[in-house]
């Protein structure tokens, strides 16, 4: 794990437009604001928000919106190369496990995930943040 006090220009501005972004959330119920930034292969950036439900199991994360959005606009070989999650309430939130197995689907092993934590801004190769992903791939 890696605290970051200062991030390359290209993850400072995906951390820009997922900050932005958050201020799209629907989060009624619990007023955590989450934003996504995703930067695909391709050179494209794809943002997302989380939307909530009040049946919370329904709540869909940033993480997974901005994911989906990927895929539904350029296809499913997308791959994401860096993600950047920010919150609006200035708590920790790296993905949950269950946006962590999705990105796991279409992420590279080494794609840098930026996200707040307790201490400070946090940097991780997604390998570190998810060592043992469900992977039913053929190899």
């Amino acid at each position: 794990m890696t605290l970051t006090n200062s991030l390359s220009p290209e993850l400072e501005n995906l951390l820009a437009l997922a900050r932005q972004i958050a201020a799209n959330a629907y989060a009624p119920y619990s007023g955590f604001r989450v934003g996504a930034a995703l930067k695909l292969t391709n050179g494209e950036v794809v943002t997302g928000t989380n939307v909530e439900n009040i049946s919370f199991g329904l709540t869909i994360c940033a993480e997974r919106s901005a994911l989906v959005r990927a895929v539904a606009q350029f296809g499913s070989e997308v791959r994401v190369e860096a993600v950047a999650v920010a919150n609006l309430n200035n708590a920790a939130s790296p993905p949950c496990g269950a946006c962590r197995q999705v990105l796991a689907e279409f992420i590279l092993p080494n794609a840098p995930i930026v996200f707040p934590a307790a201490d400070g801004v946090r940097t991780m190769p997604f390998e570190a943040l998810m060592p043992l992903a469900f992977d039913m791939k053929l190899k």
